[in-house]
C-alpha cells in the first residue's frame, strides 16, 4: 500500500494532515449550500495611461482606458464561495444605485440566487474606487483610492426584511458565513437570529473587521480575524511575540466561546486555536512574496467554512484555507480561487511538482471548476494516498 503524503505546518508546528483527505473534503464543496450574511461592497477599478503632469497641480493626468467593477467585501466572500463550487445564498442590502445594480447583475450572470440582495432607496452601496496608472506597455500601479460609504443607517423595515430572508435561506443551508465590514448590514443581532433558526451542530463562521468581540453571545462556531484585527481588539503589538499571540487568541476564544479561532498572519502563515489543544502554527503555502493581498481574508473565510461544512476538523479546514489563501494572493486585484485550483494545488503537493509563478499559478480566477475535472483531481489524491 502506498504511503500517504502529509503536509506539515511550520517548525513550531501544526500536526500533519493527510493531503488525500483534504482533497476529499474539497471535492464535497459543490454539494454544499452556504448562506452569506455580509456587507456587500463594490470594488471599482479605474485604469488610465499616464499622459503628462498637470500644469494646475503636481499630479499625473491619466487618459482613461478601462473601468472594471467586481464584488468586494462580503460580496467577494460570496463570490469565493461560488468559485469554490458551493451554492450561495446571499443575504444583504445594497443601495438603489448603479453600484448596487452592478453587483446584482454580476451575481445573476454567475447564477447566484439574488432574492436575498435587497435594494434600499436612499441608501448607498459601499464603493471603493481605485485609480491605477501606468505608461504604455507597463503594469498599472494604484495611485489613489476613493471610498464612498453610506451616510445613514439601514431603515428598521430593511432590517426586518433581512431577518425574514435569513430565516428562509438558512432552512436550506449547510452553514452560515458572516462577513462584517462595518457598513451596518452584518450584525451580532442578525447572527444571533441565525443561531436561533439553526441550533445545535450547525456551523456559523465570522470574519469581522472591527467588532469581533461584539459577537460574543451570537453562537459563532469559528472566526477568522487577521493579526492586525486581533492586535486592535487587545490593544497590543504582537509582531514576533508568539506568547502575546497565544494570550490574545486564548482570551478571544474564551470570551466568545468559540469552537476554534483561525488567525491569519500574512507572511507568517496562520495560527489555529482550539479548546484544550496547543496553538497550531501553519506556515504559508507557496511563494513568500504576495502579488496582491486584496480580499485574501474573504477567500480564507470561504475555504475554511466550506471545509468545516464538509466535515473537516478545524486543523484540516485551516490547511485548506491556507492553501486557498496562498493561491489568491498570487492574483492581482480582488480575486477568487476555484475548487479546481485547490485540488490542483494539492495534486502538485502529492506528486512533488513545483507550482507555476504568479497569475499563471492561479489561472483564471473565475474558471469553471466543473465536476469531471474536480473528480479527476480528487481521484489523483486518493490514488497517491
Amino acid at each position: 500500500m502506498a504511503r500517504k503524503r502529509l503536509v506539515k505546518g511550520s517548525a513550531s508546528a501544526a500536526p500533519a494532515v493527510d493531503l488525500a483527505a483534504l482533497a476529499d473534503y474539497i471535492s464535497q464543496f459543490s454539494s454544499k449550500t452556504i448562506v452569506v450574511l455580509g456587507d456587500f461592497v463594490a470594488d471599482e477599478f479605474q485604469y488610465g495611461e499616464i499622459t503628462r503632469v498637470s500644469r494646475e497641480a503636481p499630479v499625473l493626468i491619466l487618459r482613461h482606458t478601462q473601468t472594471k467593477l467586481v464584488p468586494g467585501g462580503g460580496a467577494n466572500a460570496a463570490n469565493n464561495f461560488a468559485a469554490l463550487g458551493a451554492r450561495v445564498l446571499p443575504v444583504t442590502a445594497v443601495g438603489d444605485d448603479a453600484a448596487g445594480e452592478a453587483l446584482r447583475e454580476y451575481f445573476l450572470r454567475s447564477r447566484v440566487d439574488v432574492t436575498g440582495i435587497l435594494a434600499v432607496k436612499g441608501w448607498s452601496t459601499p464603493t471603493k474606487t481605485r485609480y491605477l496608472a501606468g505608461w504604455a506597455h507597463t503594469s498599472a500601479q494604484q495611485v489613489l483610492r476613493v471610498d464612498r460609504e453610506p451616510t445613514t443607517a439601514l431603515p428598521e423595515a430593511t432590517r426586518e426584511k433581512l431577518r425574514k430572508a435569513l430565516t428562509a435561506k438558512l432552512r436550506r443551508a449547510n452553514a452560515l458565513a458572516v462577513s462584517d465590514y462595518g457598513f451596518g448590514v452584518a450584525s451580532p443581532e442578525l447572527a444571533r437570529h441565525g443561531r436561533g433558526v439553526r441550533k445545535g451542530e450547525f456551523t456559523i463562521t465570522l470574519d469581522a473587521r472591527y467588532q469581533l468581540h461584539a459577537y460574543a453571545k451570537a453562537g459563532i462556531t469559528s472566526a477568522t480575524p487577521n493579526e492586525a484585527e486581533v492586535e486592535a481588539l487587545h490593544h497590543v503589538n504582537i509582531g514576533n511575540d508568539l506568547n502575546e499571540l497565544q494570550r490574545c487568541g486564548e482570551s478571544t476564544m474564551e470570551r466568545m466561546g468559540l469552537g476554534s479561532l483561525l488567525v491569519t498572519r500574512g507572511r507568517d502563515g496562520m495560527a489555529l486555536f482550539s479548546p484544550g489543544a496547543e496553538v497550531a502554527h501553519i506556515g504559508i503555502h507557496g511563494a513568500p512574496q504576495a502579488v496582491d493581498v486584496t480580499g485574501a481574508g474573504d477567500t480564507v473565510l470561504a475555504a475554511y467554512t466550506l471545509a468545516l461544512a464538509a466535515g473537516a476538523g478545524a486543523l484540516e479546514a485551516a490547511h485548506i484555507a491556507n492553501i486557498a489563501g496562498g493561491l489568491v494572493v498570487m492574483k492581482r486585484g480582488t480575486a477568487t480561487v476555484t475548487q479546481r485550483e485547490l485540488l490542483e494545488a494539492i495534486r502538485r503537493e502529492i506528486v512533488g511538482e513545483a507550482a507555476p509563478v504568479g497569475n499563471e499559478a492561479a489561472g483564471d480566477s473565475h474558471a469553471d471548476g466543473s465536476e469531471p475535472q474536480v473528480a479527476k483531481l480528487a481521484n489523483v489524491a486518493k490514488e497517491r494516498g
